[in-house]
């Protein structure tokens, strides 16, 4: 371990990059993880590389929280109350069971089939959550691997003039955007519910306090503001199918004792299909935004 000015630097973290666009896979051990000693490498290396994984930790609950405060600002508290009246939680403090499973998760699960789509989380607030944490407790036989698309990469690869197109747009994210595609043969009553959530808009281009700019994309995104809707669904459509090509993409093959974080304000990610039967779990810690969606200038 290194000194400088009598203050001790944490060693320097072992890594691997898991595709070369996206993905790095983080070699340090529990008590390491837990002690926060390389939280300011983990959270860099996070923004650098969109998605950062960790093997054989093993967090309980208690622990992922403990992983999560080192990072941010857990997001823990203040119950919501959803467009139907219910009452909507991050979970029991700060920890919520990413599950179909309506016992396990009776007040989210209905809504969790929305995530084998691509998006990022929070495209209804103002401020989206910075980055989630996700440790498996119960997996699939079958499907059930998770993948992250970098958005920053997919804008940074096209044209200039293109970029300068996009940064001027703003499009509006619906709960009826987000879901519908996901379940065509919904119910009046679904669908109702759906569209009765709020509506945010966002720029198309985040420009972030770091320098970097990202496309603000998820399956959410229900049309461009100003434009011709055949003209709106051809834009998005074509951004989506851009932002999430193979050389964007990487692909989490859960192992028991995972740790996935991802920075949510520059990664899509979804789920693939699985066994709904299968009791599939896992256990998520969301870290407060940091920053709103501002426009480039």
């Amino acid at each position: 371990m290194g000194q400088t000015g009598g203050i001790s630097e944490p060693e320097a973290l072992e890594t691997v990059a898991l595709t070369p666009r996206i993905g790095s896979q983080v070699m340090v051990d529990k008590e390491a993880l837990l002690s926060g000693r390389h939280a300011a490498q983990i959270r860099a290396l996070l923004i650098q590389r969109g998605a950062v994984v960790v093997r054989g930790v093993a967090l309980d609950d208690e622990d992922l929280r403990t992983v999560a405060r080192t990072l941010g600002d857990l997001r823990i508290g203040s119950a919501r109350r959803g467009a139907d009246g219910a009452i909507l939680s991050e979970g029991d403090g700060g920890v919520l069971r990413v599950t179909l499973d309506e016992r396990r998760n009776p007040e989210y699960a209905r809504f969790l089939f929305g995530n084998q789509l691509w998006h990022m989380d929070g495209t209804y607030e103002e401020v989206p959550p910075f980055a989630t944490l996700l440790a498996p407790v119960r997996l699939s036989q079958r499907g059930g691997d998770t993948l992250f698309a970098n958005t920053a990469a997919a804008f940074a690869d096209l044209p200039e003039e293109e970029q300068r197109g996009l940064e001027k747009l703003r499009v509006v994210h619906t709960m009826q955007a987000a879901l519908f595609p996901a379940k065509r043969d919904c119910t009046v009553e679904e669908f109702a519910l759906w569209s009765s959530y709020p509506q945010r808009s966002h720029p198309l281009v985040w420009q972030h306090r770091s320098g970097v700019r990202s496309l603000v994309l998820s399956t959410s995104g229900a049309y461009v503001e100003g434009m011709e809707p055949a003209e709106s669904h051809d834009l998005l459509q074509r951004l989506m199918i851009h932002a999430t090509q193979d050389r964007y993409v990487y692909r989490h093959k859960w192992q028991p004792g995972d740790l996935a974080i991802w920075d949510n304000t520059a990664t899509m990610h979804r789920v693939e299909p699985f066994d709904r039967d299968s009791g599939r779990e896992l256990h998520r810690c969301t870290l407060n935004g940091e920053e709103p969606v501002t426009a480039p200038i």
